[in-house]
């Protein structure tokens, strides 16, 4: 994992080390256990086409929760057919409907879709967050990041609306003068 993820960042082995540990440590903070040591590295597009599969179904959120805990915590091999359909029916989705669609190509032109998406909005790595389609945080974040930004998108997007004495309310698109 280390030495992954200091070839696709540029930085030291070292380097990708203490990230990770900076990573593990926010996510004890926020209550969840990721162990990196043990994670299997794999191809997730599969995944991401079971994911497209339960959204169809209304178990989107539930699917990749359980694919990130199965990643990060249960160090599941989540490019393996099988580990997917297991986990497919443990969020409540037919598992040979899963298997049927991991079979074939079923979703894959919507994951590309995402991936040419996700190059269009230089995203490189996860978690990102992308915000009114302008603002962008990339990388686990503290919650203070998150207030922090999301204070500055609200001042930035926010229309004023001024209006003096006389009545007269102006924006953006110019006055209007009440009637008297």
């Amino acid at each position: 994992m280390y030495e992954k993820l200091s070839k696709k960042y540029g930085m030291t082995i070292e380097q990708a080390k203490a990230n990770t540990q900076n990573m593990v440590q926010m996510a004890r903070n926020a209550g969840l256990e990721f162990n990196i040591d043990t994670v299997v590295l794999t191809n997730t597009f599969d995944a991401h086409r079971l994911t497209m599969f339960a959204k169809m179904k209304g178990l989107m959120k539930e699917m990749t929760d359980r694919l990130l805990q199965a990643y990060f915590t249960d160090s599941i091999h989540i490019g393996n057919h099988a580990a997917l359909a297991e986990l497919a029916e443990e969020v409540g989705l037919n598992r040979e409907e899963a298997e049927k669609m991991l079979a074939g190509n079923e979703f894959a032109d919507e994951v590309r879709a995402d991936e040419q998406l996700a190059q269009q909005y230089r995203i490189t790595g996860v978690p990102f967050f992308l915000i009114n389609k302008k603002y962008a945080l990339s990388g686990a974040q503290p919650t203070e990041m998150f207030v922090q930004a999301l204070q500055k998108i609200i001042a930035e997007d926010e229309i004023t609306v001024l209006k003096d004495n006389d009545g007269m309310i102006c924006d953006d698109d110019g006055c209007e003068i009440p009637k008297k």
